[in-house]
């Protein structure tokens, strides 16, 4: 071990000083989003400089909750789903396509900008919900599920709470968001529940 990190500051050393701040500067980010890329099951660009705050976020939640589930394990997410779209009144299969279409059915994904379980929860949403660990299926998709009707109450239409789940309420006023992302993320959500029924 000592050899091999002797070896690398002797490297180092050996750079210029422009090449040595590069290296200082990129790595931990490369470091980082790697990490989200292994962990979370996603695609990100290595030097990628946004979410920063967010990746580390979701990185600390999940080295927090992964040896807990490696013991205890994750519940059925379809009968997680269906409970909380009961419990909250959602229509019949759409927190199942929202999980569906955010994590694929993986309780561990974390996304390129920092989205966090198998309801994809950002970490200010996770906060505003009260989460504790949202890698624990049963908490994020309750959590998706409370936010998701409160959407669906403020919008009054399914489409429109699905762009806001999406988007942010923010960014829907009234109509799904033209932006390149949403209006597709809307579309396989509906098929997903359509499916589902």
């Amino acid at each position: 071990m000592w050899r091999v990190l002797k070896f690398f500051l002797r490297l180092f050393g050996k750079l210029r000083f422009w090449q040595q701040l590069v290296l200082v500067v990129c790595l931990p980010l490369v470091l980082l989003n790697t990490s989200v890329a292994f962990f979370g099951s996603s695609a990100v660009f290595p030097l990628s400089p946004f979410f920063v705050k967010e990746k580390w976020h979701a990185l600390t939640s999940y080295a927090k909750h992964r040896p807990f589930c490696l013991l205890t394990g994750h519940g059925d997410l379809a009968a997680l789903a269906a409970a909380a779209e009961r419990k909250l009144g959602l229509p019949r299969g759409l927190m199942g396509a929202i999980v569906s279409v955010e994590s694929g059915g993986r309780p561990h994904r974390i996304s390129f900008a920092g989205a966090m379980g198998p309801a994809q929860l950002m970490p200010g949403t996770a906060a505003l919900l009260d989460v504790g660990d949202p890698f624990d299926p049963a908490e994020s998709i309750d959590a998706g599920a409370r936010y998701l009707s409160q959407q669906l109450k403020r919008s009054g239409r399914v489409d429109l709470a699905v762009a806001a789940y999406n988007a942010g309420p923010g960014a829907v006023n009234g109509r799904i968001p033209q932006n390149g992302e949403t209006e597709l993320y809307v579309a396989k959500v509906m098929k997903a529940m359509n499916r589902l029924n």
